[in-house]
């Protein structure tokens, strides 16, 4: 579906929506005003969404300079009575989090509403994490939609908890949930009158042991109200001896997988869409009737940890249960118990050897069947950089570099497209990778061990994005104390992994309108740190600029700029690449297909028939690096743009 089924105005009508799609319309059907997140999947498209429609229902939307930066953004239109919607994946919420802390405490005033997406499996990240438990620690309500339309309607109803409560809710969705599309009956848009108002004796203060206390008031309320959502759905026989407690994709994976055992007329399955607090009367009513519960849920036993919790307070009165799950090992993936992303015929495994009934054939192919069937007719595919992205060159610069230092220095890396430096398409380089702007940090920690006795030479690198993210503390950290290292920027000119959104060093905003350019070497300029600038693609250069300064001391930047390769051709006409197979003499070169297997651009290939290399132009994006690498000087750049 286009933009168009967002913002359509008439209500009831049915349109195709994505979930992150649905999360936006939801958030306008509550009428929001202020919208603000850090570029982050699986929830990337979500404040893109809401920026592409913003002129149209007077919206404020920002891309913020991380997520620490956007809550606090929207608490402050929270504290004026606007509805305000924050959104981040779930790492971002470890950058909130300090904030988020105290906001639970201090409260708020308008509708607040936390979208935080979950990641399952790690399919956009470098980890999975489960976000519940760290919204329990801060004591905010959970709500996980099951399906494209529940994001929408969630969505919208936790404004409405969020004002009651005056606390922000959490809406935890994954990928699955994200990234899927369905049917969605749209609600009607809300367009309150917005007065935003916070006068000289307004106060909002994280200062007393009484804001605990009232903190836990709003659970406890918001407990009681959890229990008559229609977010919490029974489907089954009354009195079930034999339930399935499940949330999120979960609960739609254990319906599908009774219905493959053909139990689904002797087992319940309550849906719970409020995770947190639970709904202790609502469970209690199911629990008293069972015999044996299993539960299903994503990543960790959340649920399953709270609800043992709630039948250990109430053993006298449910009785002997058995349960099965996550803790007992019973409800795995082939990674183990609480790893990983479920799917009906994981469930339908689990549940098959639970109630001792025969497992019928499964729904769709193991991944295993698929490969066995496909045999050699799907090529294989590694991790790797874009055809033409200057961080290949970069690396191979870095890389080089050191082989002429001689110093056996190390490299350290960070979050984003480059974090494949840690594999063969970025040479391996990277020896480290934690959080964004972690690299910096630790080069700062490294950079001060010559006393100890370790002088080899440090590098990091950062993009440009995460500068602005994460790495100027750490900058000041090494500047204040005379780190020795040397920090690569590795400056694309975009948030390139989660679909090219702006950042501070860029000219427009989220909407599109021109912003005030914050420039790095401007920032890096003032904190009196070395700097100079190379363009990757001038590979030789760029080689120079990086021994140059590795035989400098102190902290010192080299920004590495070129444009992302992706975002240069769009739109344009691009250089053609191609091999003169008059000039490639093959094997009998001795670089050891130099092109095709070391440099590792996936547009350089190998024609075994012809035992040439070759370019596989329908792939590549016309850098020409490969050309000035060729020892032959066999691939030719017609260049039509530089």
């Amino acid at each position: 579906m286009t933009i168009m089924g967002v913002c359509e105005e008439l209500a009831g009508v049915r349109v195709a929506l994505t979930g992150n799609e649905s999360l936006a319309r939801g958030a306008l059907e509550a009428g929001v005003a202020y919208a603000a997140s850090y570029p982050g999947s699986p929830t990337a498209e979500v404040l893109g969404t809401l920026a592409r429609v913003a002129k149209m229902f007077n919206l404020y939307v920002e891309w913020s300079v991380n997520e620490k930066v956007a809550m606090e953004g929207a608490a402050a239109a929270s504290f004026t009575g606007l509805r305000s919607l924050v959104v981040m994946k779930a790492d971002g919420l470890n950058v909130a989090l300090d904030f988020a802390s105290a906001l639970a405490l201090s409260g708020t005033r308008g509708g607040m509403v936390i979208v935080v997406g979950d990641d399952p499996g790690a399919h956009s990240s470098v980890r999975e994490e489960d976000s519940r438990n760290l919204c329990k620690a801060l004591h905010l309500p959970i709500w996980e939609p099951s399906s494209v339309q529940e994001a929408k309607d969630m969505t919208r109803e936790a404004f409405a908890l969020s004002e009651e409560l005056k606390l922000p809710v959490v809406v935890r969705c994954v990928t699955r949930v994200c990234h899927a599309s369905g049917d969605v009956e749209l609600g009607e848009i809300a367009r309150p009158e917005r007065r935003p108002q916070f006068g000289r004796n307004d106060r909002v203060i994280t200062f007393s042991i009484q804001l605990h206390a009232r903190l836990e008031q709003k659970l406890s309320r918001a407990a009681v109200m959890a229990g008559d959502s229609i977010f919490n759905m029974y489907t089954g026989p009354d009195k079930a001896a034999r339930l399935v407690i499940a949330s999120g994709p979960s609960a739609m994976y254990a319906r599908e997988a009774l219905d493959m055992l053909e139990l689904a007329g002797s087992v319940g399955v309550l849906k719970l869409g409020i995770t947190w607090p639970l709904p202790e009367t609502l469970l209690l009513n199911y629990l008293k009737n069972a015999s044996e519960v299993v539960f299903t849920e994503e990543v960790e036993p959340f649920v399953e940890d709270n609800v043992l919790a709630l039948a250990a307070r109430h053993w006298d009165e449910l009785g002997s249960i058995r349960f099965y799950g996550k803790r007992s090992g019973h409800v795995a993936g082939p990674a183990g118990a609480g790893i990983g992303e479920l799917n009906p015929d994981l469930l339908a495994d689990s549940l098959a050897k639970i109630f001792n009934v025969p497992r019928t054939e499964q729904a769709v192919l193991t991944s295993q069947e698929a490969e066995a069937l496909l045999g050699e007719k799907m090529p294989g595919r590694e991790l790797a950089l874009c055809a033409g992205c200057p961080h290949r060159a970069s690396f191979w610069a870095i890389r080089t570099a050191l082989e002429l230092d001689g110093r056996e220095g190390i490299v350290l890396g960070d979050i984003g497209c480059y974090t494949l430096g840690i594999a063969r398409t970025g040479y391996y380089l990277l020896q480290t990778m934690h959080c964004m702007g972690a690299g910096v940090g630790i080069a700062g920690g490294l950079g001060k061990l010559d006393r100890f006795g370790f002088n080899k030479p440090v590098i990091t690198v950062v993009g440009d994005s995460t500068f602005y993210h994460a790495a100027i503390p750490a900058l000041v950290n090494a500047r204040y104390n005379r780190a020795n290292f040397m920090c690569v920027v590795l400056d694309n000119e975009t948030t390139a992994m989660t679909g090219h959104q702006p950042h501070p060093g860029r000219q427009a905003t989220a909407t599109g309108e021109p912003a005030d350019t914050v420039y790095m070497e401007e920032i890096i300029r003032g904190l009196n740190i070395p700097y100079a600038i190379s363009d990757p693609y001038n590979v030789e250069d760029t080689i120079n600029a990086v021994c140059d300064m590795l035989q400098q001391s102190g902290p010192r930047v080299l920004i590495m700029r070129r444009t992302c390769a992706l975002a240069a051709v769009k739109g344009k006409q691009k250089n053609r690449v191609y091999v003169d197979w008059d000039k490639c003499i093959g094997d009998a070169c001795g670089c050891g297909r130099f092109c095709s297997k070391v440099y590792a651009c996936p547009a350089n290939i190998w024609d075994a028939e012809h035992g040439k290399a070759r370019i596989d132009e329908a792939v590549c994006n016309g850098c020409g690096v490969c050309a000035t690498l060729c020892p032959q000087r066999a691939i030719v750049v017609e260049r039509t743009v530089e």
